[in-house]
């Protein structure tokens, strides 16, 4: 393996736990991760949060350290676009012209916002929330007092609707469905939200169609919405999902739906070239069918198998999906999936902001939204694979404890 090269595409999360699992699994070859922003990976959950907020540094958001990496020799190429792979060669080409040849090629470019579907987007403070620099052109547009207009009720903008009222903003989010979080969770749980966010002074608006946005002269943005209504804002952030970025497995010819098709090992149509992260559509073992997740502990999960079966030791990647979200002084945790359930029973006190949802499906447990309640979420995460059943009547019943409640099963 000397003389052979695992090149990266993405400087993502997952890039970052790959090319280090790749060193502990024993590659000794040459590791390569090319990324098109100028920084090394970095965390980007507290994006929304910690670092919008001014509680957290730039220089505490890189993964790992830069002297880590040099340990490890681990050589990156920042900056630099990749504009094609050649199967046939197997090798990658640069946007600066420059080409590098692989043995393996881990694709981990992740996703990109969803455009805003009214094509008006050249507005110079209209941003979508993705990148480090994202988020320092937005700050640079908000000061206390400022209006902020947000379009989407999911996780990133909820979450920044969060942390832009603690520093004093005035924020209205704008949602086309009828209820916050609607894709990712049940009514009990949007209801919730909607009412803690309404509480804290979000202006929250649902059913809402965009017809266009206008530029003021005096640096204003006017949405108008289907009906008519005008509305200005000093900045407006767009988060209405993401994209995989999948058109360079796509153009060379990889099989792809959803972001880019790969098996249990996270090895691609092409057996040289593996897909990790959030750009990859995955087989869930659990749920029996192909799922892409957009969530760190995903991207790390998979890059541990891309290394290990790169390097001749097959591990299948069969973690329980698990996601978090952080706003104000709730924390919402999840595990599983909750689609297709039947039965969606809440344990606890949602007046004081710490229950839990089980969502059941023919009375087993396929997923719990836990809020507050970290106990419940860790024991979920550990049963649901398991594939329990518990009763509506043991759920509800809070003379039980968490763990006693989990060992009827």
């Amino acid at each position: 393996m000397n003389k052979s090269s695992v090149i990266i595409i993405g400087a993502s999360h997952a890039a970052a736990e790959a090319c280090l699992a790749l060193r502990l699994q024993g590659w000794t070859g040459r590791i390569i991760v090319v990324g098109e922003e100028s920084y090394l990976p970095y965390h980007r959950p507290p994006l929304s949060k910690d670092y919008f907020q001014g509680k957290l540094a730039a220089d505490k958001l890189p993964i790992k350290s830069s002297a880590q990496y040099e340990s490890a020799d681990i050589e990156f190429k920042l900056g630099q676009r990749v504009t094609k792979i050649d199967r046939n060669t197997s090798s990658i080409k640069l946007e600066s012209g420059e080409t590098l040849a692989y043995t393996k090629l881990i694709l981990a470019t992740g996703t990109r916002a969803r455009p805003l579907p009214t094509g008006d987007c050249e507005l110079p403070n209209l941003y979508s929330l993705r990148t480090l620099d994202d988020v320092k052109s937005i700050r640079s547009n908000l000061d206390t007092g400022k209006k902020l207009l947000i379009i989407g009720a999911g996780y990133i903008g909820l979450e920044l609707a969060a942390s832009a009222v603690k520093k004093g903003i005035q924020v209205t989010v704008l949602e086309s469905m009828d209820r916050v979080l609607a894709r990712v969770t049940c009514a009990v749980v949007s209801e919730f939200y909607r009412d803690m966010h309404k509480n804290e002074g979000v202006d929250l608006r649902f059913n809402v169609v965009i017809d266009r946005f206008e530029k003021k002269s005096t640096g204003e943005t006017s949405v108008i919405l289907g009906d008519g209504l005008r509305l200005y804002f000093d900045c407006v952030v767009a988060g209405i999902g993401v994209v995989p970025n999948s058109e360079l497995a796509i153009d060379a010819d990889i099989d792809c739906d959803n972001g880019i098709t790969v098996d249990q090992y996270t090895q691609t149509s092409d057996k040289d070239i593996y897909a990790i992260g959030d750009c990859s559509n995955h087989p869930n073992l659990f749920y029996k069918r192909q799922v892409r997740l957009e969530s760190v502990p995903n991207a790390i999960g998979q890059a541990k198998s891309s290394a290990a079966s790169i390097c001749g030791t097959a591990i299948a990647y069969q973690q329980l999906p698990w996601f978090w979200s952080d706003q104000y002084n709730v924390k919402l945790q999840t595990a599983g999936l909750f689609n297709d359930y039947d039965k969606a029973v809440v344990r606890g006190n949602i007046e004081e902001r710490k229950f839990s949802v089980f969502y059941l499906k023919n009375g087993e447990l396929i997923a719990i939204d836990s809020i507050n309640s970290p106990a419940e979420f860790m024991l979920a995460k550990r049963f649901i694979p398991k594939r329990i059943k518990l009763s509506e009547k043991d759920i509800t019943n809070m003379t039980l404890s968490s763990k006693a409640l989990f060992s009827l099963s």
